[in-house]
């Protein structure tokens, strides 16, 4: 279009050839400063417009050059529009302490804790002759289990209502063992005190509550009063105990037996090891036991008619009787006449209502089901033996305290 256009003008009109040359550089011009920003060298402009774009590039080449300023916890290397943005590493502040959390609402707060059961111990202090000691201190008491010496927390003395079964053999043998039943037997009934809990279970072949627990003394006399003839003559006193010991489990508190019986056993499904596991693992009884029938079996042996397999079964009999009393911290009693009789009454009596009660909680507290053994002492003050004075005179005595006891067994 140009070439076409510029010899027509040029030749006619000499003045507008500056003009033209001006007008047909402007549209280059106008490129060049769009894309570059920077305006030609030698060309001769406004005087306005070579000012404002002077003073345009003054302004914006301080900022083109010169950094902006990093904020002081910025590091790292630096771009065209200022720092990367790599935090400055810190040096690291010290834990806090965890927070404390708290349950949702509506569920309690919970411990953890150790039980530890508390074991409770009734000791017997005599002298040889029988007769009880009191006016002992806490002190003078060491109780060791398993060997190890306990810390007692509780300690008392008094003569407290009884809780107590009589447990009596009620079989056709013969009739000097059905008479000396009954006679200890009306004699413990008899000594009941009025706040005194008592029932009464007889056994041959099997046991039979004949008065349940009563505060009426009248009801046991009552009870012993319709046994006069016997069923049968097996005597089934592995089962009836430890019927008896699982009946009395139940019961909270300390309890007592009364076993009247011969010992002799013949008719039971129980046998003797696990009669005598189930009295380990009973806690809180006491087994008192009296024999019947020992003036008799003297009688049979000094005339031949006791032969040497029944001399031994017998003999085996008193021994489970007495191992009955002594692991439960009980006593075991043979009287030969009945005149003994009252005087057993009166000291098994006197040993229920007169016991020294100990309580501890054991050092051991796994709960484990084991057997752990007991051992009660006297000590004085210094830790030595205790020396008992009785009328002015040094006296033996004895402590008569349960054997042991077996640990609570927790299943997982």
């Amino acid at each position: 279009m140009f070439p076409r256009f510029f010899p027509l003008i040029r030749d006619q009109v000499p003045e507008a050839r500056s003009r033209l040359r001006m007008i047909a550089a402007l549209p280059a011009f106008c490129l060049m400063v769009l894309l570059a920003g920077v305006p030609l060298q030698g060309q001769s402009q406004p005087a306005t417009s070579s000012s404002a774009a002077s003073s345009g590039q003054q302004n914006q080449q301080p900022n083109s050059q010169q950094p902006q300023e990093s904020p002081p916890e910025a590091g790292g290397p630096q771009g065209d529009i200022g720092p990367m943005a790599v935090p400055k590493k810190k040096e690291a502040p010290p834990e806090a302490a965890p927070p404390k959390i708290k349950n949702p609402p509506g569920m309690p707060d919970y411990s953890l804790h150790v039980d530890v059961p508390l074991v409770n111990v009734d000791v017997l202090v005599t002298t040889n002759h029988g007769e009880f000691i009191p006016g002992l201190k806490q002190d003078n008491f060491r109780v060791l289990e398993d060997g190890v010496p306990q810390k007692i927390t509780s300690f008392a003395q008094s003569e407290a209502p009884i809780t107590a079964v009589m447990l009596v053999e009620f079989a056709s043998t013969s009739w000097p063992f059905l008479s000396d039943m009954l006679t200890n037997a009306y004699g413990f009934a008899s000594s009941l005190k009025q706040q005194d809990w008592a029932a009464l279970i007889s056994f041959d072949i099997k046991p039979r509550i004949e008065q349940d627990f009563t505060q009426d003394k009248g009801l046991i006399l009552g009870a012993l009063n319709r046994m006069r003839i016997p069923g049968f003559s097996e005597t089934a006193v592995f089962d009836a105990l430890y019927d008896t010991l699982d009946r009395m489990d139940r019961i909270p508190g300390r309890k007592y037996i009364i076993l009247i019986a011969s010992g002799y056993n013949s008719f039971s499904r129980r046998t003797y090891d696990e009669v005598l596991k189930k009295v380990k693992n009973t806690r809180d009884v006491t087994i008192f036991a009296v024999s019947t029938g020992q003036a008799f079996r003297e009688y049979l042996d000094s005339h031949g008619y006791l032969g040497s397999i029944s001399r031994l079964d017998f003999l085996q009999a008193d021994n489970q009787m007495n191992t009955f009393a002594h692991m439960t911290g009980g006593k075991a009693y043979f009287p030969m006449f009945a005149g003994q009789m009252p005087e057993i009454v009166a000291d098994v009596s006197s040993a229920i209502r007169n016991q020294y009660t100990l309580a501890y909680h054991s050092s051991n507290p796994k709960q484990d089901g084991t057997y752990r053994k007991l051992k009660v002492e006297l000590v004085n003050d210094k830790g030595g033996p205790l020396r008992i004075n009785v009328n002015g005179k040094q006296t033996k005595y004895n402590i008569i305290a349960r054997d042991g006891y077996t640990a609570k067994h927790q299943v997982e």
